[in-house]
């Protein structure tokens, strides 16, 4: 086996700043997307409420055409 090589401070010093240079920006850009995020999920659920409550009345809608041809 070969012996570990000597990694020079300055490329340490470079590896470890990136490193936590983007764990900085991954939880900033976090902290801005999240409230976006919650915002489309409140409006798509109340679009799916919607969805649902005209489905209901389509399909009421449909019971009672058919009971009237009958």
């Amino acid at each position: 086996m070969v012996p570990p090589v000597q990694v020079s401070p300055l490329i340490k010093f470079a590896r470890y700043s990136a490193l936590m240079l983007g764990i900085a920006y991954g939880s900033s850009r976090f902290a801005y997307l999240k409230p976006i995020a919650e915002e489309d999920r409140r409006i798509e659920a109340e679009e799916k409420k919607k969805q649902e409550e005209a489905a209901r009345i389509a399909k009421e809608l449909a019971d009672k055409e058919d009971t009237i041809l009958k």
